[in-house]
């Protein structure tokens, strides 16, 4: 089990610096677009590449964030129902939507995974102003997912806990009541 602890920490590491890149990559975003409107608005003289690697890096902000977002349980849920549930239910509904979560990130990690891979060996461009390599680009999409599923699995092992903890708790009360 240690080493089980071990790769937590640095699992939670790796997340943490890619939600760091996340944040660098944002203060660039901003910086970049405020330059925009500057040259645009007070020297006529716009630049050619602002907006469209605003448009990549959401992608990359998206990508990078998902995971360390998930450990912090800062994704989106339907509290209104969770909060009607009992606890043991409301792991069971966690541990179950984790998995299929899971399983969702593993395949699309793989696929993407293998498009990537393609559009790598054949050095494909973007039909874009910039050029940029598209695999270089997508590269962010299997790494994301496939933190995502790992993050998802921890969630997973997680609410499992909670919910045997619960039934140990409610067996407890049954036999002393």
């Amino acid at each position: 089990m240690k080493w089980l602890t071990k790769s937590g920490t640095i699992f939670d590491r790796v997340i943490g610096a890619m939600a760091f890149l996340a944040a660098i990559i944002l203060v660039f975003v901003l910086l970049s677009v405020c330059l925009e409107v500057v040259l645009r608005y007070f020297f006529n003289r716009p630049t050619i590449w602002v907006v469209e690697l605003s448009e990549y890096s959401m992608l990359f902000l998206a990508f990078l964030t998902a995971a360390w977002l998930l450990r912090e349980e800062g994704h989106v849920r339907i509290d209104v129902v969770l909060a009607q549930l009992e606890p043991r239910t409301q792991a069971l509904f966690n541990i179950i939507t984790s998995i299929l979560a899971a399983i969702a990130c593993g395949v699309l990690a793989w696929y993407v995974g293998k498009v990537t891979w393609v559009h790598l060996e054949r050095w494909d461009l973007t039909a874009t102003l910039l050029r940029l390599p598209k695999g270089a680009l997508m590269s962010v999409i299997p790494v994301g997912c496939f933190l995502l599923f790992i993050q998802f699995l921890r969630r997973t092992y997680k609410y499992l806990g909670i919910w045997r903890a619960s039934s140990d708790k409610e067996q407890r009360l049954q036999r002393n009541p």
